[in-house]
């Protein structure tokens, strides 16, 4: 079809074009009687675009989710009237909440039905109302209720979703405009470029003179610093000034891990460097963090920041977010990755680093960066069964290709990776950080192994969070995606009944998978249940069989479940904290946890 061609389309034929204009080559969803128009039309562009079919809504949304955060570019996700649409709002929220883009079609009754109450139309006191159902979920959702209205709701969705700070985008489409046609005029996709501004000269002058002149700085880089592909900027920017980096969970990756420079993840379940940098430093440039509960300490004085006195640069792209929980010395609307290279550019002007100023510094944080890697690597060749967290993270560590994709589901596992696995590039970790929602993992990982068909995929999910989606196993025998799946098994919701232990005296209910009339732990089969869908499987039954495990797992190529058992007692070390207010927090026990094994720092 021409750009401006004048013809005459369906409603569907217009939202398939212009998903191919957007170059989506995806399409993930469930089927419906709301959507049989779109989903006639896609099947006529099936050579331009690739539909998924799934068996759950929510595992749509995960997978779109995923696939935007390997790729950085969108896929789209197709659901019916009602419940099928419904089932979109968790992946929709974790979406919006971790600033990942993709275009949710969703269905809606007939126009000419509206207000009559007929099957599956959602809303009293508005007609066809399912966008005030996810009215806080997505950047913006459009409804045409003409078929002369969908040319211009899809080329302003296809903008909305990526400009800016990314999220997903709704178009709302009642049934009969699926399948009406109208003389339409495709106008061009016309895209606003991301903000690339790096804050002005004097504010960059200004960032630069408080960095150089500080003697404990440190950078601290949020996802924003990887939506802005700003790692090499950020390794580049801290070579040249020697400042040490630390990230967010949700930045993880943003350095690679391994760098000189990189101390860690900061936060609850950070390590001891990371906390000991962001805490104690006078000078933080903070890029596209929005300093979160979780990787605050809850926001507690001096657990993971001390601002003030410390003093606060925070650069990002989204207005809303500076000064939002703390008060910024100097605050930056800029993309992470401009600010970065043009501060780079400054310090070469203005001489470079000062080695003397800073060396007492990041003596310090090395110090408390070996003693942690020690304290740490204790119990990483234990053969005990159930399996130390430890062990298996260190299995995962030597078994997985450098540039494999993990997916880390939410529940206890979520914390041991976040503290141990180490990231050594931009969205190779990925996970649901800010609404948490369970299953992203185990659903998410097609989504990412169709973003990145030639880089292994894996998924870690507990046997919680893998229960939530374990549908997802059928859609990956019938399309013949290879992720693995490595199920977690502490025999319950092992995050949850923790926090019961800590805080309730241990008196536990409702976390623990086991059978009310006898008390034993239960759990299903997760290798049985594979071999139902046609996955292969493996039970991990000694200790020393998980990096074999994994490794047949990737050579094979295909859909792969691994089962191993956990130490379901074993909890990681806390070098921050968490509050629930009004329920005391948790102290760190690092320190504590060091002395009783005989380490000093």
């Amino acid at each position: 079809m021409n750009a401006n061609a004048h013809e005459r389309l369906t409603g569907a034929e217009i939202i398939v074009e212009y998903l191919c204009r957007e170059d989506i080559t995806h399409l993930f969803g469930v089927c419906g009687h709301g959507n049989v128009g779109f989903l006639d039309a896609a099947y006529q562009a099936s050579n331009r675009i690739k539909t998924v079919s799934l068996h759950h809504e929510q595992s749509a949304g995960y997978m779109a989710d995923a696939y935007f955060k390997v790729k950085h570019a969108p896929a789209a996700t197709f659901t019916s009237c009602g419940p099928g649409s419904a089932n979109l709002v968790i992946s929709l929220a974790a979406a919006m909440m971790d600033s990942s883009a993709f275009l949710a079609i969703t269905a809606n009754v007939p126009t000419s039905q509206f207000n009559r109450g007929p099957f599956q139309e959602t809303g009293i006191l508005h007609q066809g109302d399912f966008p005030s159902v996810i009215r806080p979920y997505v950047k913006r959702s459009f409804q045409p209720t003409r078929v002369d209205m969908v040319p211009l709701a899809m080329r302003q969705a296809c903008q909305f979703m990526r400009d800016g700070r990314p999220g997903p985008v709704n178009v709302d489409v009642p049934l009969n405009l699926f399948v009406e046609k109208e003389d339409v005029t495709l106008a061009p996709l016309q895209h606003r470029l991301r903000p690339c501004a790096p804050g002005s000269p004097q504010e960059v002058q200004a960032a630069v003179d408080m960095l150089l002149s500080a003697e404990r700085p440190v950078i601290v880089a949020g996802q924003g610093a990887i939506l802005s592909e700003a790692s090499a900027a950020l390794a580049a920017f801290a070579e040249k000034t020697g400042i040490p980096v630390v990230t967010s969970p949700n930045g993880k990756g943003s350095i690679n891990e391994r760098h000189p420079l990189a101390y860690g993840v900061i936060g609850r379940n950070g390590t001891y460097a990371a906390n000991d940098a962001s805490c104690h430093a006078d000078v933080i440039l903070a890029l596209g963090f929005s300093f979160d509960d979780r990787a605050t300490s809850g926001w507690l004085q001096g657990y993971t920041f001390s601002i003030p006195p410390s003093k606060l640069i925070h650069v990002d792209i989204d207005i809303r977010e500076i000064g939002r929980n703390y008060p910024s010395d100097l605050g930056i609307v800029a993309d992470a990755r401009a600010f970065l290279e043009a501060a780079a550019e400054r310090v070469g002007q203005v001489g470079g680093r000062d080695v003397a100023r800073i060396a007492g510094w990041i003596d310090r944080l090395n110090h408390g960066r070996t003693t942690w890697k020690s304290f740490q690597e204790r119990f990483v060749n234990s053969d005990q069964v159930p399996l130390r967290p430890e062990r298996l993270m260190h299995a995962l560590s030597r078994a997985l290709p450098e540039d494999a994709i993990i997916a880390s589901d939410v529940g206890v596992h979520h914390n041991w990776v976040i503290q141990l696995w180490e990231t050594l590039r931009p969205r190779q970790l990925l996970q649901s950080w800010g609404f948490a929602a369970m299953g992203y993992a185990t659903s998410g990982i097609l989504g990412a192994k169709l973003a990145a068909p030639d880089r292994p995929c894996v998924a870690v999910a507990g046997d919680g969070s893998f229960l939530m989606t374990p549908h997802i196993l059928a859609t990956a025998k019938e399309y013949e995606i290879p992720a693995v799946w490595v199920v977690w098994n502490n025999f319950g919701y092992g995050s949850i009944r923790d926090l019961q232990h800590g805080l309730f005296d241990g008196r536990e209910l409702a976390t623990s998978f086991m059978n009310d009339r006898t008390g034993e732990l239960y759990s299903p089969d997760f290798c049985t249940l594979a071999k139902a869908f046609g996955v292969d499987s493996t039970k991990i039954t000694a200790a020393d069989q998980v990096e074999d495990a994994l490794k047949e797992a990737l050579d094979a190529n295909r859909p792969y479940l691994i089962e191993v058992p956990v130490d379901r007692d074993i909890r990681p070390v806390g070098t921050g904290s968490w509050e629930l207010p009004p329920i005391p927090h948790s102290e760190p026990n690092y320190l504590e946890a060091l002395a009783a094994e005989g380490f000093k720092l």
